[in-house]
């Protein structure tokens, strides 16, 4: 029989400034956060219906079983990718009266008066919606990078929604925003939620996460290996045997319900070279570093408008509008910086446009892109760095032809290398951006050169930025993440599990003579001395004390480590860094800086063993052992 029990979830609104995780979306054995980090924090209960003790029990010991679960993982994320696309076009068929077969971004023009009004009402009424979900539902919503870097795959379905409609209400009105982001957290919500009902395993539980994401993108994109490997580098954050199978069964599953369901496909009908010259590759590595270095700077772009607005003082709810209206402003000029830029992409590559016009698309659609985000739509930059590679390749081509004298690299060329080298940069991923490029051309020699752009795009941004848009914005955040591989293991094996509970206690104001005769040379190692009020004095060494010739001194006389101490909800990696410091084999553990009094001891060897032992049990886990 099905059991049904809470689960505490995580969630977030835009508009709304960043919290952290409550302290019950951690794992039982985390500890507490202190009480000005709680102090607004509201744990809202989720209902996990759990799966049947039999069907649990085949997933958890065969993966014959995770493998079918991830199918019907990526049965639902195709089928949410279907509906949030077909809903979303419906939306701009309403709002922007353009006919089914059209595309927004693809427009020539619109009616002036729905291109100022639309962005504008539109970020206005999502203002206001947010505004008021975020009074009632205060809290931030987690991504499936970081759940699973830091809680072992564990996401909210309740997020997962809310992200799914604010994404979908952002592109109806014209943000320029990817529908990318609400596919992935739908797609790994879902996942997520079928992983607490079966009761999966951490490592499983992550590994059905980046399935529920692989069924997303590769349905999304219909390209089944872009998809298994976009979650194999940016959402498991690691590649083996192991983990291939039920990653790539969700990818195809998802990519197949599209095409039952009848989804338009990301189809690029472009004529290529059916050869890339040698000669070709160096400016087309070089293109790959003008890539990386404009990523960055839409990256930075979108962190300096979230920045313009808070000191603007203009109220949450009403940027989106503020945004909005820009965006109506900018969509006199091109509908092309509406929405994600999907019906724009194909025509900009093959259009005969001047280059003069190349570089205003360009700027716009940058701009339009990072008042969008910093303003509170919510969305994703995923497709919108593919149209701006685009457009910068394209750009790159025209000043290349005017600088060649015998022999240029084609524009379309250029376009392509350029579209997977930006979204490299911006979202990271080479290998999945070279598997988008032959997916959707079919075309190996274009693959090759798409995958050494993508490679020195990847260096460029490593070595001068450090950060993809996600890990980014994490960073903002204070979190110190760079990829979703497992870090939370390191945040739950903390002092307060590690240390002895079992100490020996002597009061500081004792004479030597007294603790000799107390603690015999040889009884134990060392002893905590406490003060009068029982607050920790420091570490007294037995062997020490014997060695000192004047009996007349006092424990207070010997004592180490007075200042150094550790709390129970140090993680061990901070453990090690303070023994390093304190140059002492073993720290005296206290309840806080204010009470200081004794709860445990931990030494140096137990924390090392700790932390080896699980380090070989993540290497084990990632080898597929």
């Amino acid at each position: 029989m099905s059991s049904i029990q809470g689960d505490p979830s995580i969630a977030g609104a835009a508009g709304v400034p960043p919290v952290a995780p409550p302290a019950s979306t951690r794992p039982a054995s985390s500890p507490a956060s202190s009480p000005a980090s709680t102090r607004h924090r509201r744990p809202i209960g989720n209902m996990v219906v759990h799966a049947p003790h039999l069907l649990r029990a085949l997933v958890r010991a065969d993966e014959v079983w995770l493998v079918a679960l991830a199918a019907v993982v990526g049965a639902c994320a195709g089928l949410m990718v279907w509906f949030m696309t077909a809903a979303t076009q419906l939306v701009h068929q309403a709002l922007f009266t353009i006919s089914s077969t059209e595309r927004l971004s693809a427009m020539v023009d619109l009616p002036p008066l729905r291109a100022l009004a639309v962005p504008t009402l539109g970020g206005l009424a999502f203002g206001l919606i947010s505004y008021v979900i975020a009074r009632h539902w205060p809290r931030r919503s987690v991504d499936a990078i970081e759940a699973n870097a830091l809680y072992g795959g564990r996401m909210s379905l309740n997020d997962g929604i809310w992200v799914m409609l604010q994404t979908m209400m952002s592109n109806g009105v014209g943000a320029s925003v990817g529908l990318e982001g609400g596919y992935t957290q739908i797609g790994a919500a879902i996942a997520s939620r079928f992983g607490r009902s079966f009761r999966l395993r951490r490592n499983d539980m992550r590994l059905l996460v980046g399935c529920g994401a692989a069924g997303a993108i590769g349905s999304a994109f219909h390209a089944p290996l872009t998809g298994a490997f976009y979650a194999f580098e940016l959402i498991i954050g690691t590649y083996t045997l192991a983990t291939f199978a039920p990653v790539a069964v969700a990818s195809i599953v998802a990519y197949s319900v599209l095409q039952v369901l009848g989804g338009s496909p990301f189809d690029l009908d472009l004529q290529l070279p059916t050869e890339i010259e040698a000669v070709d590759y160096i400016p087309l590595l070089a293109l790959g570093m003008v890539c990386a270095l404009v990523g960055i700077a839409i990256m930075r772009g979108v962190t300096l408008t979230e920045s313009l607005f808070r000191r603007s003082h203009v109220p949450v709810w009403l940027r989106p509008a503020c945004a909005g209206a820009a965006l109506g402003v900018m969509a006199l000029a091109t509908p092309a910086v509406l929405s994600s830029g999907h019906g724009a992409l194909g025509i900009v590559i093959v259009a005969p446009y001047t280059m003069p016009r190349v570089a205003m698309l360009l700027v716009l659609k940058a701009v339009a892109s990072a008042i969008s985000l910093g303003s509170g739509f919510r969305g994703g930059l995923f497709f919108c760095s593919l149209f701006l590679g685009a457009l910068t390749g394209k750009l790159f081509a025209g000043v290349l032809a005017m600088v060649t004298i015998s022999h240029a690299v084609p524009p379309v060329v250029c376009s392509l290398v350029a579209m997977s080298a930006m979204a490299v940069a911006i979202v990271g991923g080479p290998l999945t951006m070279g598997f988008l490029a032959l997916e959707t051309t079919g075309s190996l020699p274009l693959t090759t050169a798409v995958l050494a752009a993508c490679v020195v795009s990847a260096l460029t941004v490593r070595r001068t930025f450090g950060y993809s848009f996600a890990t980014w914005r994490f960073h903002l955040r204070g979190e110190a993440i760079r990829s979703a591989v497992d870090i939370g293991w390191m945040r739950n094996l903390t002092v307060g599990r590690m240390m002895r509970r079992e100490i020996r206690s002597v009061r500081a104001d004792k004479t030597l003579a007294e603790f000799r005769r107390e603690y015999p040379l040889g009884s134990m190692n060392r002893v905590i001395a406490l003060a009068e009020d029982d607050q920790y004095a420091g570490i007294i060494l037995v062997a020490e004390a014997h060695a000192d010739p004047d009996a007349g001194h006092h424990v207070r006389d010997l004592l180490h480590c007075t200042d150094m101490v550790l709390l129970p909800q140090m993680t061990v990696k901070e453990a090690i860094a303070l023994f390093e410091n304190a140059e002492s084999d073993a720290l005296a553990v206290i309840d806080g800086p204010d009470t200081r009094h004794v709860i445990g001891l931990l030494t140096e060897h137990y924390a090392f063993q700790r932390y080896t032992t699980e380090l070989e049990r993540r290497r084990r886990e990632l080898s597929g052992e």
